[in-house]
């Protein structure tokens, strides 16, 4: 990825604070007996804690998304990340169950546009021919938070405390704050408009919020949100349960389990850089391909878990699972900007939406799923979506490739 070295440095640091957002959203999963320990409360009643950011998190990106298009991405950015401090910081304190749900509310509510409105910034700084490069670094730093924060947050419960764990991630996102206040705005956005607000474009800029997102989203590029939507279900869903299987099937320690599962990280980390290689030799479409691919190895890696009780399949299924996300999703976010230029952050805030309301619903049916008729069926029925994302979504985004070039 040739970029200079001022436009390395909002990639990184941009980077770093999606790193922080998903480090504090993952990383509460195997604290989760530690908090209901402390908190006198059942196991089971602390998954809402989960639910809490993970709810606002997807709902509000388009939200995010349009505020950064309209007020300036760096001065939402800087926003944000101040409020995912100061809601870390407040779980680190809450006495009881209901408060920390309510911080929790607060950070998701906050954390939800990291994401989107650094895609649209990085978008704005690097141009479109570098666009998918960067923002694919972008967001293999950002997963490698979600990857690690599975280990590092049950090693940190073990050692000190899971009130420890929060305060140590809002001390990281008041780091991430720091960098931001470095940054500046471009003055020109090489190959876009600028983000400010600019003349309606043919979505109508000018409509109700509901009614632009609603034509970008099932406008010409809708296959692009569809496939997101997709990709939510089977990556996020599949690693949803990871955790939980690896502990049921292999007898493993949640720390055990979550180690592993920071191979997830790593191969983000790796995915991001290379998927502009990809993307440049073999074009967007491929990156995406590749991806696919990718996840439909680490469901097989996981049957093979099933079958045979034994966890090293596992370290590939994490590792093909992330390194299959990383290409995905980022692509999906660089092409989501042409859908409309001048609404760029709500185009990717609705990639967010679309991946993580996708999440949502393969956790719920593949939880369904799941005590139906138990995890070799919950594999076949992953493997089953990525197939048909692979044949269906792939002809689909042909299409779209075709009539993009016929409109040049």
């Amino acid at each position: 990825m040739d970029l200079t070295p001022a436009q390395r440095r909002v990639v990184y640091t941009l980077g770093f604070c999606g790193l922080v957002s998903a480090a504090d959203n993952w990383f509460v999963s195997p604290a989760l007996p530690a908090i209901a320990n402390a908190l006198g409360v059942a196991a089971s009643a602390t998954a809402i804690v989960l639910t809490a950011y993970l709810v606002p998190y997807g709902l509000l990106q388009p939200v995010c998304g349009t505020l950064g298009d309209r007020f300036g991405r760096l001065r939402v950015l800087r926003v944000i990340v101040t409020g995912l401090a100061v809601g870390t910081f407040l779980c680190a304190v809450a006495p009881t169950l209901e408060l920390l749900v309510a911080a929790r509310v607060l950070t998701g509510c906050f954390a939800a546009g990291i994401i989107a409105v650094s895609q649209a910034f990085v978008g704005d700084v690097v141009g479109q021919e570098r666009r998918g490069a960067a923002v694919g670094v972008l967001m293999g730093i950002t997963f490698t938070g979600q990857g690690l924060s599975s280990g590092l947050g049950g090693i940190i419960c073990d050692l000190m405390s899971w009130r420890a764990a929060f305060a140590c991630f809002g001390a990281l996102a008041v780091v991430a704050l720091v960098l931001l206040w470095r940054l500046r705005e471009p003055e020109v956005a090489p190959g876009e408009k600028d983000h400010a607000p600019a003349a309606p474009s043919a979505a109508g800029t000018s409509a109700p919020f509901l009614v632009r997102a609603a034509r970008i989203f099932f406008g010409s590029h809708r296959a692009i949100f569809f496939v997101a939507c997709t990709t939510g279900v089977a990556f996020l869903g599949v690693y949803g349960f990871m955790g939980t299987f690896l502990s049921e099937r292999c007898g493993l320690t949640s720390t055990q389990a979550g180690l592993i599962m920071m191979l997830y990280g790593v191969m983000c980390l790796v995915g991001g850089m290379v998927s502009g290689r990809i993307g440049a030799a073999r074009g967007p479409r491929s990156v995406i391909l590749v991806g696919e691919v990718s996840g439909l190895l680490a469901v097989v890696a996981l049957v093979a878990v099933t079958l045979t009780g034994a966890w090293p399949p596992a370290l590939l299924a994490a590792g093909a699972l992330g390194f299959g996300y990383i290409l995905v999703q980022p692509t999906l976010v660089s092409l989501s900007m042409d859908a409309d230029s001048t609404q760029t952050g709500l185009c990717t805030g609705l990639i967010g939406l679309g991946v993580f309301a996708g999440g949502g619903v393969g956790s719920a049916v593949g939880g369904w799923l799941l005590s139906a008729t138990g995890y070799q069926a919950l594999w076949v029925a992953a493997a089953a979506l990525l197939a048909c994302q692979l044949v269906v979504g792939g002809r689909a985004l042909a299409a779209l490739a075709r009539r993009s070039c016929g409109h040049v």
